[in-house]
């Protein structure tokens, strides 16, 4: 963990350059060493192909919508430190297409305890420390 995923409107097109934009959420989340387990850490990005934003009457306007979940345990601080800059990085990212056109940016995140999950992951091993 943690696992993000960007929803983001179809009509972002080539603009959302989401691979560029995964490789940053990562590049984030493994730079706060140990926060999180390199292994674990999963992004992805699903392109909406159906929306409706306010009254539907703009057809440019777009979406992003960022959603972290993690497993519980980590202070209000911590979370606050690792996901403020997050949240900073997408703005940073869709910066050039907000001064453009209406664009809605959001981000929540999701704490779950470990009794709901199930894991089977070998990844994990590449990325001990010893």
């Amino acid at each position: 963990m943690p696992h993000i995923v960007v929803e983001y409107t179809a009509n972002l097109g080539e603009q959302a350059r989401m691979p560029a934009l995964l490789q940053k959420i990562n590049t984030l989340l493994i730079r706060d060493d140990g926060m999180f387990p390199t292994g674990g850490i999963r992004s992805r990005a699903i392109e909406l192909q159906h929306w409706c934003i306010a009254d539907g009457g703009n057809a440019d306007d777009a979406f992003v919508h960022v959603s972290a979940k993690i497993g519980r345990g980590r202070t209000d601080a911590e979370k606050k430190a690792v996901f403020d800059p997050l949240f900073e990085v997408v703005k940073e990212h869709f910066a050039s297409v907000y001064a453009t056109r209406g664009l809605a940016i959001s981000m929540e995140l999701n704490e779950f305890s470990e009794a709901g999950t199930w894991k089977h992951n070998n990844i994990h091993a590449r990325f001990r420390k010893s």
